[in-house]
C-alpha cells in the first residue's frame, strides 16, 4: 500500500456517515491535508521567492529613484508605447512614487508568476493524479467525485491568500515613501485575485485533455494571452484590450495611486465562474479521460518515431514550441526598447555603474548584454524541464516497458538529454532573432541582428552544463532531481540582480552563466565556452553512468 493510499484512508474502514454526509465532496479535507503535505517544500519556496523578490525590488526602486528628478526621468522614459507595454497603464505615471513604480512595473510581471504557481498546483493535484492512476484508486473508496478538484482549488486558494497576506505585511513594514499599509494590502490582494483566476482557468483546462502537460500548456497559453492583451492595451491610446485581461484588471486597481478595489471583483467573478465550469465539465467525462477526444493516431508510425530520439522529440515538441514562441516575444519586447536604453538609464547611477562594469562601446550594447542573462535563464528553465522529463517517464512507469526491449538506458535517457540541449540552443536562437530584429528596428542598426543572435547562442554551453547537472542528479540521486532548479534560479539572482546590487565576483563564478562572455558588449573569448562544453560532456557522461548502476523506480 502506497503512502498516498494510506494518507487518504484507502483500505481503512470508513467512519459512519462519511459517504452520505460528504456526497460529491466526501474526503476533500483529507485530500487537502495530503496535498499540503506533498507540497510542504514546493509551495513555501514559491511563496518566499515571490515575496523576497518583491521586497528587494521595492527597496531597489527606493534607492535608484530616491529624488523627484530621478522619478521624473523615469516617467519620461517609461511613457513611451514600448515602455508601457513592458510595464503597465499610463495613469501610474501621474504620481510616480516608489509605490506607484512598484505597481506599474512589477505587478503585471509577478502576476504571471503567481498564475504559473496556481496552474501547477491545480494540474499536479488533479490531472496528474488521474494520469498516474492514483485518482481512480482513491475514488474507489469514500471519496466524492468533486473531492480532488475541490481540494486542489482549496490548496491553490490558500497559497494565494498566504502570499497576498505576506506581501501586504512585508511591503507595509518597509517604511518606504509612497508604500503605505492600505496600498500594500491592495497589492497583496491583487496578486491573490489573479492567482485565483488562473487556478480557475486550470480547473477548466484539466477537464479538456487527458494529459497533465496538455492541461498545463493550455492554461499557460491563457496566461500568455492575458499578458499580451494587457501589453497591447496599455501601449495603445484607449487601453480597451487591457480590460479583456485579468492581469489588466489587477493593474487597474492603480495600487499606491488611487487604490481602487472594485476591479478585483471582476477577478473573483471570473475565478468563481471558471471553477464552477470545471466542476460541471468534470461530470461529463470519465476518470482519466478528457472532454476533448483524442485524435486517432496513424496506422503506421513514422520511421523517426521508432527511434529513441524521435520519440523524445515527439514528447517534447509542445513544450519546445511554447518556450520558443515565448522567448521570441520576450526578445522582441526587450529589443523594442533598445533604442531608448540610453535615455532610460542615463540618470540611474546604480545601473550606470553596472553597465560600465559590463563594458562595451555604448549603453545600448551593455543593456543588451545584461538583458541577455534573463533570456538565457528563461531558456535554462526549459532545459531543466526537458532534462527531467526522463525522470517523469521513469516514475510514471512508462520507461520500464521501453527498457525491457533492446533499448539501452543510455540511449533512452540520452535522447531526452539531447533534445534538452538541442532544444535549449534553438530557444536561444529564436530569442536572439526576436531581440535582434526588434532591436534593429528600434535603433536603425541592421548589424544588431547577427550580433544579438551570436550573443544569445554564446549561452548555449552554459545551458548544456545545466543539462549535465540535471543528468547527474537524475542518474545518481533521482529523488533529489528537483535540485537542478537551483542552477537557473541562482543564475538569475547573481547574474542579473547581482550586477545591480554589486554581489562579490566569486558568487558569479559559481554559476556556469557567469563564465559566458557578455556579448555584444564584450569580446568573444572561446576558451570559457570550450571549457563549459567539456564540463557539460563530462557531467552528462557521469549522469548516464549513474543511471546504468541503479535500479529503476516504477509504480
Amino acid at each position: 500500500m502506497t503512502s498516498a493510499t494510506k494518507t487518504a484512508g484507502v483500505g481503512a474502514p470508513a467512519r459512519p456517515g462519511t459517504a452520505a454526509g460528504g456526497g460529491a465532496l466526501a474526503g476533500t479535507g483529507t485530500l487537502v491535508r495530503f496535498a499540503l503535505r506533498r507540497d510542504r517544500v514546493r509551495l513555501p519556496v514559491w511563496i518566499l521567492a515571490l515575496l523576497l523578490g518583491t521586497l528587494s525590488t521595492a527597496n531597489s526602486y527606493a534607492e535608484l529613484y530616491g529624488t523627484p528628478e530621478d522619478r521624473a526621468n523615469a516617467v519620461e522614459t517609461m511613457g513611451s508605447p514600448a515602455g508601457l507595454a513592458m510595464s503597465g497603464p499610463r495613469h501610474y505615471l501621474d504620481d510616480y512614487t516608489s509605490g506607484a513604480m512598484l505597481g506599474h512595473q512589477m505587478l503585471g510581471f509577478t502576476a504571471v508568476l503567481v498564475g504559473l504557481m496556481s496552474v501547477l498546483v491545480i494540474t499536479r493535484h488533479t490531472r496528474a493524479e488521474e494520469e498516474t492512476g492514483r485518482a481512480e484508486l482513491l475514488r474507489s473508496t469514500v471519496v466524492g467525485r468533486h473531492a480532488h478538484l475541490a481540494a486542489a482549488l482549496s490548496v491553490a486558494a490558500l497559497a494565494n491568500l498566504v502570499l497576498g497576506l505576506l506581501l501586504a505585511l512585508g511591503l507595509g513594514g518597509l517604511g518606504i515613501d509612497g508604500v503605505d499599509a492600505g496600498g500594500s494590502l491592495l497589492y497583496g490582494a491583487a496578486h491573490a485575485a489573479v492567482g485565483l483566476v488562473f487556478a480557475g482557468v486550470a480547473a477548466v483546462t484539466t477537464q479538456l485533455t487527458a494529459h497533465a502537460r496538455g492541461a498545463t500548456g493550455t492554461a499557460l497559453a491563457v496566461i500568455g494571452a492575458a499578458y499580451v492583451l494587457r501589453a497591447a492595451g496599455d501601449s495603445g491610446e484607449s487601453g480597451a484590450l487591457s480590460w479583456l485581461s485579468p492581469i489588466g484588471w489587477a493593474q487597474r486597481t492603480y495600487v499606491y495611486v488611487d487604490d481602487d478595489w472594485w476591479p478585483l471583483l471582476l477577478c473573483l467573478a471570473l475565478a468563481a465562474g471558471c471553477a464552477a465550469t470545471g466542476f460541471a465539465l468534470s461530470t461529463r467525462r470519465d476518470v482519466g479521460a478528457g472532454i476533448r477526444p483524442q485524435k486517432p493516431g496513424r496506422p503506421v508510425a513514422s520511421p523517426a518515431l521508432g527511434t529513441p530520439l524521435g520519440l523524445a522529440l515527439r514528447l517534447h515538441r509542445g513544450m519546445l514550441a511554447g518556450f520558443g514562441a515565448g522567448l521570441f516575444l520576450m526578445g522582441a519586447m526587450y529589443g523594442s526598447i533598445l533604442g531608448q536604453a540610453e535615455d532610460m538609464l542615463k540618470d540611474i547611477d546604480q545601473l550606470q555603474e553596472a553597465l560600465e562594469r559590463i563594458g562595451g562601446t555604448g549603453i545600448a550594447e551593455a543593456f543588451a548584454s545584461m538583458v541577455m542573462v534573463v533570456v538565457a535563464v528563461v531558456a535554462a528553465v526549459y532545459v531543466v524541464m526537458a532534462a527531467l522529463r526522463a525522470r517523469a517517464e521513469e516514475t510514471a512507469g512508462r520507461a520500464e516497458p521501453l527498457l525491457a526491449t533492446g533499448l539501452s538506458r543510455g540511449r533512452w535517457a540520452g535522447s531526452h538529454l539531447a533534445v534538452a540541449m538541442g532544444g535549449g540552443t534553438l530557444a536561444l536562437l529564436v530569442a536572439g532573432l526576436g531581440f535582434g530584429i526588434a532591436g534593429a528596428a528600434s535603433t536603425g542598426d541592421g548589424a544588431l541582428v547577427p550580433r544579438l543572435v551570436g550573443a544569445a547562442l554564446a549561452y548555449a554551453p552554459a545551458l548544456w552544463v545545466t543539462v549535465g547537472v540535471a543528468a547527474v542528479l537524475f542518474g545518481w540521486f533521482p529523488r533529489a532531481s528537483a535540485a537542478a532548479w537551483i542552477v537557473p534560479v541562482y543564475a538569475f539572482v547573481v547574474g542579473y540582480l547581482g550586477q545591480i546590487l554589486r554581489f562579490p565576483g566569486w558568487m558569479n563564478n559559481l554559476s556556469p552563466f557567469g563564465h559566458v562572455p557578455r556579448l555584444p558588449a564584450a569580446d568573444l573569448d572561446w576558451t570559457p565556452l570550450l571549457v563549459l562544453t567539456l564540463v557539460a560532456a563530462g557531467l552528462v557522461w557521469l549522469g548516464l553512468a549513474g543511471l546504468r548502476r541503479r535500479d529503476l523506480e516504477t509504480k
